[in-house]
């Protein structure tokens, strides 16, 4: 037997510090996706328009849009409770959508490994 018990004298590191140039650059880039999916926004709209919600890649509620018209109608209770369900309708989208994207945007760099993200 050669060094490090392999037949042929020598240990694969050659191939094992290619894994892990290869490993780190995939973190970098996880690193540098994440980063870019965080500073965008995901926009969605509930009630035929009512209400529109923006959210960043962080999952933060960053703008929230309400027609007008829908407040002024919003005399009766059973209206303010419409919006408030288009208010939690297009927030959950908008932030749905920001999740899909940084998923997406992982499984293309992981190969679809769980890493826990």
């Amino acid at each position: 037997m050669g060094k490090g018990g392999f037949p042929g004298g020598r240990m694969s590191g050659g191939m094992n510090m290619n894994m892990i140039r290869q490993a780190q650059k995939m973190q970098q880039e996880l690193l540098r996706q994440q980063q870019e999916i965080e500073e965008r926004e995901f926009s969605a709209s509930a009630g035929g328009g009512m209400v529109t919600a923006t959210v960043n890649g962080k999952k933060e509620l960053v703008k929230l849009e309400i027609d007008p018209d829908a407040v002024i109608d919003a005399s009766e209770a059973e209206d303010a409770e419409m919006i408030a369900d288009a208010v939690m309708a297009a927030v959950n989208e908008a932030l749905g959508k920001a999740s899909e994207e940084m998923n997406a945007a992982m499984g293309k760099l992981t190969g679809g490994l769980d890493l826990g993200l």
